[in-house]
């Protein structure tokens, strides 16, 4: 269980990293586009891939290229997700995103869809309205007003609309990355490849992006960008260790993983944090729970 604990407590961990970012005078942009060589080399220590098989003709390069472009895409999204909504409410969107690729599962890929799945898919859709839903005319972004003012790299929240925006960017983002590592997984390149492959690209589109626009590189960012790859290599590293200590059980690892990122992400936001929990956002993170359940592998 302590692989599952590490890749837990990494995965909340980079939500706290991305949340005190801005207050401690962090380039986001930077420590994002640093992290991706860090995560390349882990993964070359540690999962030991083998270069050379990219060079196969089978190797969906469109999946990598793909994921090179949504990988730090995304990780934006989640950046400006926590920021301006919390970290509660934006674990809890990410984890959620599991409804896209079961869905594409069902209607794309011909899968039949049981009775449980369907009602887990629409318990999760319940889930991620009433962690949406708004009320009032409060902006959602005066959470996190502390601080210095807005800077390049940030990610702008453009009030109420603008952050449920990103939430449903992190949403529909990391269900489309699921997407594609699953079709990545699929063909004759070993995964530690892949993601290799995967890792590298996602630094280059990132490195570029900040070239255009002339970053000035600030110590400080690429010290966070550092500990950002080790906890995102940590959490992908550790989820993969729990699937080979439990190879008979991988539905004890899929729940634990995302019921434990929405529970741990729950404590440290409003314990922490003081995110507030209104009684939406509450219903919304057992709902998701309750999908999570439903819609575990069986």
């Amino acid at each position: 269980m302590l692989s599952l604990v590490a890749s837990v407590a990494s995965s909340v961990a980079v939500s706290v990293l991305l949340k005190v970012a801005r207050r401690q005078d962090i380039r986001v942009d930077q420590a994002i586009a640093v992290n991706y060589p860090v995560a390349a080399l882990l993964c070359l220590a540690l999962l030991r891939p083998h270069p050379e098989q990219l060079l196969a003709p089978g190797t969906p390069w469109w999946v990598l290229i793909l994921l090179g472009i949504l990988l730090p895409g995304i990780f934006l999204a989640m950046a400006g997700a926590v920021r301006h909504a919390g970290i509660v409410v934006s674990d809890a969107a990410q984890r959620l995103s599991l409804l896209i690729p079961l869905a594409a599962a069902f209607l794309l890929f011909g899968e039949t869809a049981s009775p449980a799945k369907l009602a887990g898919m629409a318990v999760a859709l319940a889930a991620l309205v009433c962690l949406l839903w708004q009320p009032g005319r409060m902006d959602i972004a005066a959470q996190d007003s502390a601080g210095p003012a807005a800077r390049p790299g940030d990610i702008p929240s453009g009030g109420r609309a603008g952050t449920l925006t990103v939430l449903l960017c992190v949403w529909a983002g990391y269900g489309a990355i699921d997407i594609l590592f699953k079709q990545m997984a699929r063909s004759a390149v070993d995964f530690a490849s892949s993601l290799l492959a995967a890792f590298v690209l996602a630094g280059l589109a990132m490195g570029a992006w900040l070239a255009s626009r002339r970053a000035r590189w600030r110590a400080r960012s690429v010290a966070a960008g550092v500990l950002l790859g080790a906890l995102n290599f940590s959490n992908i590293y550790f989820y993969l260790r729990a699937h080979q200590q439990y190879p008979d059980n991988p539905t004890l690892v899929f729940a634990s993983m995302n019921i434990g990122v929405i529970g741990l992400g729950a404590l440290v936001g409003a314990w922490v944090f003081k995110e507030g929990l209104p009684p939406n956002k509450l219903a919304g993170l057992v709902l998701a729970v309750v999908a999570i359940g439903l819609l575990m592998p069986r």
